[in-house]
């Protein structure tokens, strides 16, 4: 007779287990090592947030101390590894398969870590990827956890920065797994039930606000007169032709450019209820001057941002705020949100190649992709039109038998200058992406967005409009005619790129009637941090290390 159970009665084992260290479902911190010592098992998938922003870093510091004769070899299903302790775990060997999608502040070193055998690598995922493999595939048998509060039964307070944590919870809780979380505080009444107790076994009071990385962040004091150019060219080539309004920003200084130039570049166009009024998209605190000029209508959040807190509140009518008036984000709908009901993506990468292949993968830097992968691909099983859609559709398939019966396509669009950080070229002949899938001997090189998802490339030589490329060759030519003098850039075909730019496949500044020296850093909205917190009233508080006043 075949056992229905196993799953249930392993866990109560683990339950029981972690009761020795409990009291109800209150973990002693002092004996936090040996509780996870007790509740683990050798070779377990383990989630350990581990999102984009917030980390559950008292429980990876406690899982970085546990015997390695105990407990080894576990399989990590966690979105971000930001923190040393996340990496700690292998080069112990407590930890040995890593599932993942964002490593921003560890590139350099898990990088090293794959190279030298330290980390089995199972795949680099975007955030609803491997999200969705929580489910089938990839169920944690534990998550470790971070919340604001807890009450004494066990509901938790996730507060603005809840990302992660319901999908996270939902998938192990119900797939007959542990949840433990850390707390900054018990208290008698939660703001709010983010997490109800019933899904949660143990809690440990870690009696501290758990690390939030400010990760989208930017200085208007550090955004470039290049960076400018490539803000204005996107505005007035790809927002005003297309009338974008719902979209998402990737990270980076070109799109907080493009931020910053809405209430002033933009306003001088006469796009404002036009353009860029709905929103996918992190708390950017660049946003601000937009915000208040009256450009944004609403914003959904993937996570929140340190600092922005008291804005959101204020600002109920663009944010998804709860009843105690805080930030509601949530990772796993934005990004649905972000993939079926916006129009455009535009953001940065590292690497472009010749077919429009992009990757952040360097010989030295694994960052990952988090949700670029998901926001900057055509949602082929979308159903809705709008205009921005149905025209790229057009452009991409202008000869369609039955108009009726032609897909439209997402805008997915990369920006950034031909040169980088270091002089390091942005253009290159081949992803370094492939050189890692090579020495790991991986079936699949990790690129961020495929070059048949990107509809157009930016830079400070112009807009290639690879929609209206007729074959591969006038597509390599679009790309090489924006490269600029990089490489890939002076191997241009210089009759066949002034061909394409005489049918706008290319189109320069000039075409665009922009003139490069009118990108001045006049033109932001603001200039700096401080320039930021007075545009909000006073409502934004910027982390200190953004401070200089």
């Amino acid at each position: 007779m075949l056992d229905w159970n196993t799953k249930g009665r392993d866990r109560l084992a683990r339950l029981e287990a972690g009761q020795r260290f409990s009291a109800g479902k209150l973990v002693d911190p002092q004996q936090l090592v040996a509780f996870l010592e007790a509740i683990m098992k050798p070779g377990d998938r383990v989630c350990l947030e581990g999102d984009n922003q917030k980390q559950a870093d008292l429980l990876a510091k406690a899982l970085s101390k546990v015997d390695v004769a105990k407990i080894h070899d576990l399989h990590m299903v966690q979105s971000g590894v930001v923190l040393p302790e996340h990496l700690d775990i292998f080069e112990s060997g407590v930890a040995r398969r890593l599932d993942f999608s964002y490593s921003g502040p560890q590139s350099a070193r898990i990088a090293r870590m794959m190279f030298g055998g330290q980390i089995e690598l199972g795949a680099v995922h975007t955030y609803l990827e491997l999200f969705a493999r929580y489910f089938i595939d990839l169920t944690p048998q534990v998550a470790l956890i971070a919340a604001v509060s807890a009450d004494k039964a066990g509901n938790l307070y996730t507060g603005p920065n809840t990302e992660d944590t319901p999908t996270v919870v939902e998938a192990t809780s119900f797939g007959k797994g542990l949840v433990v979380a850390q707390v900054g505080e018990i208290v008698d009444r939660v703001p709010r039930v983010d997490i109800p107790a019933d899904q949660v076994h143990f809690v440990v009071d870690a009696k501290r606000p758990f690390y939030v990385e400010p990760l989208f962040t930017r200085d208007p004091a550090a955004i470039t007169e290049t960076q400018i150019l490539t803000a204005m060219l996107a505005i007035k080539g790809l927002y005003v032709p297309y009338g974008v309004r719902r979209l998402n920003h990737g990270i980076g200084f070109n799109t907080a450019a493009i931020e910053l130039l809405l209430p002033t570049y933009g306003e001088r166009l006469g796009l404002k209820g036009r353009v860029c009024t709905h929103w996918a998209l992190n708390p950017h605190p660049t946003l601000i001057p937009a915000i208040e000029a009256g450009w944004v209508e609403q914003i959904h959040c993937f996570g929140s941002e340190v600092g922005m807190e008291d804005y959101m509140r204020a600002r109920p009518d663009i944010f998804f705020t709860g009843p105690d008036g805080s930030l509601r984000s949530n990772r796993a709908f934005c990004q649905t949100a972000g993939l079926y009901a916006c129009d455009m993506f535009i953001g940065s990468t590292l690497q472009i190649d010749l077919a429009g292949n992009s990757s952040t993968v360097t010989g030295s830097r694994v960052a990952g992709f988090g949700g670029a992968p998901n926001m900057g691909s055509d949602a082929r099983g979308r159903r809705h039109p709008s205009e921005a859609w149905l025209r790229a559709g057009r452009e991409a398939d202008p000869a369609a038998a039955t108009p009726a019966l032609r897909r439209g396509r997402k805008l997915v669009v990369q920006i950034g200058e031909t040169f980088g950080d270091g002089m390091v070229p942005m253009f290159v002949e081949r992803l370094a992406a492939l050189d890692l899938a090579d020495k790991l001997q991986l079936d699949l090189a990790p690129v961020m967005v495929y070059g048949d998802d990107v509809t157009h490339i930016v830079t400070e030589e112009g807009i290639a409009n690879l929609l209206l490329c007729h074959d591969g060759q006038e597509r390599e030519q679009a790309i090489r005619g924006v490269a600029g003098y990089t490489e890939v850039g002076r191997a241009r075909d210089r009759k066949m790129v002034e061909h394409l730019r005489e049918r706008k496949v290319i189109q320069r500044p000039e075409d665009l009637g922009i003139d490069p020296l009118d990108a001045d850093r006049s033109l932001l909205a603001a200039h700096s941090i401080k320039d930021l917190m007075l545009a909000s009233g006073g409502l934004y508080r910027p982390p200190s290390r953004f401070r200089n006043w």
